[in-house]
């Protein structure tokens, strides 16, 4: 930690002895000289440090009269950095480093530029897309007034588009010049961010020259996703950050924190339906499809109200489901060989169930949100190769509401007998209609099946489909700005899978 530069400024009214080195800035007063002329025990006590890798920006601070945009009398430099204010919450902080010195003040800015240009994952240039529609239509009002003034400060470019339809982020991202950008980031809820990662990972297919009909091995995804808050729900966001909050994900960008991803492909037979990290069919899609014939209706009114029409109305699924068990390697297997291992194994190897079941959940990530602050898949990782399968089967109404209240609370979710989970690779869903004199019934009942096509929620996004889906897990497929949050949620999840 050899210093590069050390000079004096005024801190905090107080005269400080500040040195700079490449990894840290640290700045103690400068005291008179004790009666007994040992001053170094006050000065060492005094002594405060900013690390540079929590420094997002560091600017000129000038005094400048009314209506001067540029020039005016040089007063020293101001640091921002990155400040980790609760558990899960960042904020930025300044700090200001005054001196009159031109000279003194410029030596010190080119040294701290370059040592905040130095670190690679920090992106300089953004594609950003903004949902108005998200929730109470707030996305725009956070992006202009939370998130764009830390990329200015930051002197990050952005190409901001304003989404005007379903879709237009998916057709923009097919045209865009993507290699003009480090990072993409969508400002928006689930349904949202689904769409844009979902045109990122087939963007990087079609750059590839890969089959977009039939995806067995894709391709990463050429640049990191970030992802701001400003839906109902914020799954992938809380998943991410283990909070709601758009400055502390606008931070995680802007400081470059990029965290590798699973990603599942959702499939049938005969063309690739969608990139995406979780799913449901049954209860949760039902819910969905109810939810989006209620447009008309206020966010969360429209949600309530079809989760407790769903619920009233309440039908099992029936369908066959196969999977292939994720392959547990060796204790002492490197974490690179463990991937490996998760695609060897043989098709003999498939196992299926058949029955009618209320809802089946399928996430490769934990899914984490206000309503269920332990995730509604916590048996599962970020990035571990892996998928959950979650079975409900028929039961009662009043048994299934428990379930359902568990994830609100800190107690096993799945510890009911109607109720399997599994650690998987692959799940094929094979939904199976009706026949006979409740044919007709069923039909009529089902909110999304009047052609014979079943519900899908994939991150929050409606999708119809007859025919069987080809459910997939793809390690580490795209990078996501944030940050682990596994570990704590880990210390959290108590639930055993089966």
């Amino acid at each position: 930690d050899e210093p590069l530069l050390r000079g004096i400024f005024e801190i905090g009214k107080r005269s400080c002895d500040v040195v700079l080195s490449a990894r840290r800035l640290r700045w103690s007063p400068i005291l008179p000289e004790s009666p007994t002329g040992d001053s170094s025990v006050a000065l060492q006590a005094q002594e405060e440090t900013i690390e540079m890798e929590d420094v997002f920006s560091v600017k000129l601070k000038r005094r400048r009269f009314a209506g001067q945009k540029k020039g005016g009398t040089l007063l020293g430099i101001t640091i921002f950095k990155c400040l980790n204010k609760e558990e899960n919450k960042l904020t930025d902080c300044a700090v200001h480093l005054n001196n009159l010195s031109e000279d003194h003040c410029q030596s010190w800015f080119r040294h701290l530029k370059e040592i905040l240009n130095g670190f690679q994952n920090r992106p300089k240039s953004l594609k950003v897309f903004v949902n108005p529609s998200s929730h109470k239509r707030e996305a725009t009002h956070v992006y202009y007034e939370k998130v764009a003034p830390l990329f200015k400060l930051a002197d990050i470019k952005t190409d901001v588009t304003v989404t005007e339809y379903e879709g237009h982020a998916f057709s923009v991202l097919k045209e865009c010049e993507l290699q003009a950008f480090d990072g993409v980031v969508c400002v928006g809820g689930d349904g949202s961010v689904s769409e844009v990662a979902h045109g990122l990972l087939l963007r990087a297919q079609i750059d590839a020259g890969k089959d977009t009909d039939c995806v067995s091995k894709p391709v990463r995804a050429p640049v990191p996703l970030g992802v701001i808050p400003a839906g109902t729900t914020n799954i992938l966001a809380h998943t991410l950050y283990g909070i709601k909050h758009a400055v502390t994900a606008t931070l995680h960008i802007v400081m470059g924190h990029i965290q590798a991803v699973d990603v599942c492909t959702f499939s049938t037979p005969s063309k690739l339906l969608r990139f995406g990290f979780s799913a449901m069919f049954g209860f949760g899609a039902r819910t969905l499809a109810l939810a989006e014939k209620h447009r008309w209706m206020p966010s969360s009114q429209r949600k309530d109200f079809a989760f407790i029409k769903t619920l009233a109305d309440l039908k099992p699924e029936e369908c066959e489901l196969s999977f292939l068990p994720l392959q547990i390697p060796h204790e002492d297997c490197h974490e690179k060989d463990r991937i490996t291992l998760l695609y060897l194994g043989s098709k003999d190897q498939w196992q299926k169930i058949q029955g009618h079941f209320l809802n089946v959940s399928i996430m490769a990530i934990p899914c984490l949100c206000s309503m269920a602050p332990r995730g509604l898949a916590p048996n599962t990782r970020l990035n571990n190769g892996s998928m959950a399968l979650i079975v409900v089967q028929n039961t009662s109404r009043t048994e299934f509401v428990k379930h359902l209240k568990r994830y609100t609370s800190a107690e096993n979710q799945f510890n009911f007998p109607f109720v399997e989970t599994y650690t998987v690779q692959e799940v094929k869903v094979q939904p199976r209609l009706k026949s006979g004199p409740d044919a007709k019934e069923n039909m009529c009942l089902n909110a999304a099946s009047a052609e014979g096509n079943h519900p899908w929620n994939i991150d929050g996004d409606l999708m119809k489909e007859a025919s069987e889906v080809h459910v997939r897990v793809h390690p580490q497929l795209i990078d996501l700005y944030g940050v682990n949050t596994d570990d704590l949620e880990s210390s959290q999840a108590t639930c055993n899978c089966i």
